[in-house]
């Protein structure tokens, strides 16, 4: 007969696990389904709070997948009223055959934007140690690499997972001696879906001849975690020159070209993790055949719209620039958005001499528009003679493909004046301290 923890031994445990996770204080959205997990997650906040430095908020998803979803949405809505707690939810109504990773995707999506409106320090969500066990057997039958063996980490960004030392059955004993009455998830035990397969038929019959496999593979996860986290520490020691770059990561690849095969995939690998798009030994492969036989431009989709990309010499993982809408510079001030970038414009006097690449512009006349670069796009240099291509340009400033299509380019109806950070056109160029239209670019 098992013999549920003492809740104030359960507490304890908890609250070491939150200390672990580390954050700034202030609003944490807990991912509330209704299920057991869930409920302990939020109480065992709510018992503790004063110990730890969180507000939970709840957060419901409405998946519009099971035909309860909305009586379920009901109660976890009448539950945040009951202790006395902010309440947020959306509906998606994805319907009946959606598939896991579908409502996953929309799920995450949603928490984190509303997580950043609330200006959030995390997302609480309820895995638990046997999660884990069915993830780190899920990513083992489709042949993920030592990485992906580690697991979900108990935190990454916004994401924390303060219940992954936990297993299912405590957590029921902790809600049952609430005296809550959980919603079981009927998806949970549809065998269709792998976890549910792996949950409900695979675990219980390894289990019979290992009676200990969960906390085996829970060790597994342990050990793959602490390689997965050398690997990143030794990113910083190596000379392979890492920088960060707007949307991603990237690394010298001449230096990484002189490594054996096997070590610069794996360094691929953890560069890649840096960015949040992790990938397969097959990916990586791949990536660095591309670095040892293609010039600067090669790139190789990685899913999500990442890219591994050749910069002249270098290897960048990262997401190309979205395309900005154009932006008319009207009135005698404004502020807008393109893309990744900020645009601010102001009427004031010119200094003294006008560089030729930098982010900020003076131009006389009006007229002017804020849009993408396109191919065949040519400029008239200030100081320089005739036209030359706008790409080229960008190539010269070491601009990378991936980054070129979102690039901002000012231009009237007939011509590119300035191309911010990169090349001033002699055009609509003011006297000094004439006033003019001063226009600021930067990525903010």
């Amino acid at each position: 007969m098992r013999v549920p923890e003492p809740t104030d031994a359960l507490r304890a445990r908890f609250l070491r696990a939150l200390e672990q996770l580390g954050s700034a204080s202030g609003p944490g959205l807990v991912a509330v389904s209704g299920g057991v997990d869930s409920l302990a997650l939020l109480h065992l906040l709510i018992e503790t709070a004063g110990h730890h430095p969180f507000q939970p908020v709840v957060a419901h998803v409405d998946h519009g997948i099971d035909p309860d979803s909305a009586l379920v949405a009901g109660r976890v809505r009448a539950l945040a009223g009951t202790l006395d707690l902010p309440f947020e939810t959306t509906e998606f109504g994805l319907g009946p055959n959606a598939g896991e990773t579908v409502a996953r995707t929309a799920r995450y999506r949603w928490l984190r934007k509303t997580a950043h409106r609330l200006g959030a320090v995390a997302i609480f969500t309820g895995h638990h140690a046997d999660d884990q066990v069915e993830t780190v057997l899920m990513r083992m039958l489709r042949g993920s690499g030592p990485a992906g063996l580690a697991g979900m980490a108990p935190r990454i960004g916004l994401i924390a997972r303060p219940l992954l030392g936990f297993h299912r059955l405590e957590l029921e004993d902790y809600v049952a001696g609430l005296g809550l009455e959980p919603w079981a998830d009927p998806a949970n035990r549809a065998p269709r879906h792998l976890r549910s397969w792996i949950r409900g038929d695979l675990l219980p019959m390894l289990e019979q001849r290992l009676p200990d496999v969960r906390e085996s593979v829970v060790r597994v996860a342990l050990h793959a975690a602490a390689e997965r986290m050398a690997w990143d520490q030794l990113l910083s020691h190596l000379p392979i020159d890492l920088r960060g770059e707007t949307g991603g990561f990237s690394v010298a690849s001449g230096p990484l070209r002189a490594y054996d095969t096997r070590l610069a995939e794996a360094l691929i690998r953890a560069v890649a993790r840096r960015t949040g798009r992790p990938i397969g030994p097959r990916k990586a492969a791949r990536v660095f055949r591309m670095v040892c036989g293609s010039s600067s431009g090669a790139q190789i989709e990685l899913g999500q719209r990442w890219v591994a990309e050749l910069r002249f010499d270098r290897l960048a993982v990262v997401r190309p620039f979205p395309s900005g809408a154009p932006i008319a510079l009207d009135g005698a001030a404004g502020e807008a958005r393109f893309g990744p970038w900020r645009v601010r414009w102001s009427r004031e006097p010119a200094p003294g001499k006008t560089p030729r690449a930098e982010w900020t512009a003076w131009l006389t006349g009006s007229g002017f528009l804020v849009r993408p670069w396109q191919p065949g796009d040519r400029i008239r240099p200030v100081g320089g003679t005739g036209h030359r291509r706008v790409v080229r340009c960008l190539q010269e400033a070491r601009v990378g493909r991936s980054e070129r299509p979102g690039w901002p380019v000012v231009s009237t109806i007939d011509e590119v004046i300035w191309v911010p950070g990169v090349c001033r056109s002699g055009v609509a160029l003011p006297e000094p301290h004439q006033e003019a239209m001063r226009i600021d670019v930067d990525r903010g």
